[in-house]
């Protein structure tokens, strides 16, 4: 999607139905959002129950008591907004670098999605500036640690709330500056919380999700692009295609092997790179003929993940909620965030396994005992050490993953005085599946220069054609990065090739 069209785009928001597509043109892209009017009435209503509560001095959790093992504590009507403010001031203690602009803004729209659902009670000018500073361009600083995931991410949620009542820190027009600064240069009106709203703004799963949506965006756009790179990769290997033939896969129909093996046979058709009548061989290394076996399950993944992370989108996930139809407010787990650090750690190993298999394609690539080509990919070896350390760099990432791929959402630690006795270190499963990812980009980015390489290298011996598919992808390489003829620096030829896989361009090629 173009920033252009993207800036030019309006979300509207009604609790229910954003999908990937809207969340990622506000997110990354700026594109505006606001409110359905049906979302609005509903907000209306559930805020005309929780002022009657107010008014009415009744018991209810977080509206009239205080937080968690402080939930007995009756609070009284003066001193409501003073809770709620107290709330925001004591919960924002998150440490680290600060979340980037892209996620803050993903959290800042999902928190408005959840509360236009109208089971939060929060009021209808509270969540208006809310959209407000999404709008204006305004980013809090949301320190990346410190959410146990339950209840919800209080302590990332609150630093976004800290803006919203003219404190804490944001990003605005270029530089760091006060959230009150940020308002006033903005012209809106820092927000004097009421009962209810501080808990409504922080008790949810918005950070860890905001997370999760952009790195299954990513991830799909990854699991395309290392089918296409693997296919290259094959024919300057000389793979073996009898390991794609539909008929095998039918024996074993798993959907995302299925369209593995169907892309492998697309990409490669007509090429003369494969094996075949000149160049016989019997069978293929695992890396090779198990691309679809491997990779397959990895999309399977990315599809079930990309359903829970779209539910999640679009639940109410605070605490109580209410139900002024049936005069009831509920308190419940709705912030519990095992849903998504469940499916955040299934999205990390199937990333990691991505990863795990291009540097092994990678590896026979640049080994002349595997290959057939020259050692490491060079034609002047000795004076020339061409890709070897470039296996070396990608070696050293899917280590890394290894250590990153243990599941975070097995862990749980007792907090609040033990009433919040088991959390989901959700938000910990989506950063850590979003580090795998960015690595995971890194590793089919170098195996596709090596492919490149490599179909450069055996075209040098003969007079052979690529397939229809991966032609087109070895032009757009070759536009950007030329053949490496004697050493130079690689980290920007990595960098180029790394921007084409993870803006979706590689994959836009084979789609044209």
């Amino acid at each position: 999607m173009s920033v252009v069209l993207a800036e030019k785009l309006e979300i509207i928001l009604d609790g229910e139905s954003l999908t990937f597509e809207q969340m990622v043109a506000v997110a990354r892209y700026g594109a505006k959002a606001r409110l359905n009017p049906e979302a609005k009435e509903k907000i209306l209503k559930s805020r005309e129950y929780v002022d009657h509560l107010i008014e009415g001095n009744k018991t209810v959790y977080g509206i009239t008591t205080g937080f968690g093992m402080f939930s007995d504590v009756l609070i009284s009507k003066e001193d409501a907004k003073k809770l709620q403010r107290n709330l925001i001031m004591s919960h924002a203690t998150g440490v680290g670098e600060p979340l980037p602009n892209e996620v803050v803004r993903g959290i800042l729209l999902l928190r408005a999605n959840a509360l236009a659902k109208g089971f939060s009670g929060i009021r209808l000018s509270t969540l208006e500036t809310l959209l407000a500073v999404l709008n204006e361009g305004i980013v809090p600083v949301v320190p990346e640690k410190g959410s146990l995931g339950a209840s919800g991410d209080l302590a990332p949620l609150s630093h976004m709330v800290l803006v919203l009542i003219g404190e804490g820190e944001a990003f605005y027009k270029g530089r760091r500056m006060s959230g009150r600064e940020a308002l006033a240069i903005a012209g809106i009106e820092p927000v004097v919380l009421e009962g209810k709203e501080g808990l409504a703004l922080i008790n949810g799963t918005q950070v860890m999700t905001a997370v999760a949506a952009l790195a299954v965006w990513d991830a799909e756009i990854l699991w395309e692009s290392a089918n296409i790179t693997a296919a290259l990769t094959l024919e300057a290997l000389e793979g073996i295609l009898d390991a794609f033939d539909p008929k095998i896969h039918a024996t074993r129909p798993h959907s995302g092997q299925m369209e593995v093996a169907q892309q492998i046979r697309l990409l490669t058709a007509g090429s003369t790179f494969v094996a075949g009548k000149q160049r016989l061989r019997v069978q293929d290394a695992y890396a090779l003929r198990c691309i679809a076996q491997v990779h397959g399950p990895s999309g399977d993944a990315i599809t079930y993940v990309k359903k829970v992370v779209e539910i999640e989108m679009n639940s109410a996930t605070d605490n109580p909620l209410i139900f002024p139809e049936e005069g009831e407010v509920l308190s419940g787990g709705n912030f519990h965030g095992q849903p998504v650090a469940l499916a955040m750690d299934f999205l990390g190993i199937a990333v990691a396994e991505l990863a795990n298999i291009s540097e092994r394609r990678l590896e026979r690539l640049v080994n002349p005992n595997l290959s057939g080509l020259p050692a490491f990919l060079t034609p002047d070896g000795g004076l020339n050490s061409g890709f070897m350390i470039v296996q070396y760099s990608a070696a050293s990432l899917v280590s890394e993953n290894k250590i990153l791929a243990h599941p975070a959402s097995v862990d749980s630690i007792p907090s609040s005085a033990n009433q919040e006795d088991h959390v989901s270190m959700g938000t910990i499963a989506a950063r850590k599946a979003r580090s795998i990812l960015e690595n995971a980009v890194h590793v089919v980015a170098m195996e596709l220069l090596a492919a490149c390489q490599g179909v450069d290298l055996r075209k040098g011996t003969e007079h052979l054609q690529l397939g229809k598919g991966s032609e087109g992808v070895y032009q757009l390489v070759r536009s950007k990065v030329g053949m490496l003829k004697e050493d130079r620096v690689m980290y920007t030829d990595i960098q180029v090739a790394k921007e084409l896989v993870s803006s979706g361009k590689l994959v836009a090629t084979v789609q044209h």
